[in-house]
C-alpha cells in the first residue's frame, strides 16, 4: 500500500504504509544504519518525521478531497530510545471544513512506547475547476485559475 501523495523525503527514510481506513493510519519503519544518531539509536527527527506522516495521512484520510496538507503543530513527546523495526498509530479527527486534530504513537517491535504526539492540520481540497493545484515558484500552492491556497484560519 502506498502513501496518499509522493513525498521524496518520506520514501528515501523508507516509510512504509500499512494500512490507512478513514481517520486512522498505521505505518511502518525499519531502522538502517544512517537513520541512527550517534547512540545506535533513530535520530529524533526520524521519529518525528514518522510521526508527522502517520498523523497526516490519518487526517488526511477523513477527506477523500483532501489533496495536500500542512502541519500547523506537532507536540512530540520522545519517551524510549527507538531501534528495530518502528511502527507508527495515529487516529483523527475534524475540526472544520478543512483541519483536523490528530494523535499518534510509535511503538518498537517489543512493544516499547517510543513517541507519542498530538497535531493540528490544514488540508486543501481539489474542489475547483479542472480538480487540480498546481505548485507556485516561491513554493507555496494554487488552485487552477491562479488564486493562492495559503492556509487560513477558521
Amino acid at each position: 500500500m502506498k502513501l496518499p501523495s509522493p513525498n521524496p523525503f518520506v520514501e528515501m527514510l523508507g516509510v512504509e504504509c500499512v494500512s490507512i481506513t478513514p481517520g486512522e493510519a498505521v505505518l511502518a519503519l525499519t531502522l538502517r544504519p544512517e537513520l541512527l544518531n550517534s547512540w545506535g539509536v533513530a535520530h529524533g527527527g526520524v521519529t518525528f518525521t514518522l510521526l508527522d506522516v502517520a498523523v497526516s495521512a490519518a487526517g488526511r484520510s477523513l477527506d477523500p478531497e483532501y489533496r495536500i496538507g500542512a502541519t500547523l503543530e506537532l507536540k512530540t513527546s520522545f519517551l524510549a530510545p527507538a531501534s528495530g523495526r518502528l511502527v507508527a498509530k495515529a487516529r483523527a479527527w475534524p475540526q472544520g471544513r478543512s483541519m483536523a486534530c490528530a494523535e499518534g504513537e510509535v511503538t518498537r517491535d517489543d512493544g516499547t512506547l517510543v513517541a507519542k504526539a498530538l497535531g493540528t492540520f490544514k488540508f486543501r481540497g481539489a474542489k475547483v475547476a479542472g480538480g487540480r493545484t498546481e505548485k507556485m515558484e516561491d513554493g507555496g500552492w494554487q488552485e487552477a485559475g491562479g488564486q493562492a491556497a495559503r492556509p487560513s484560519s477558521e
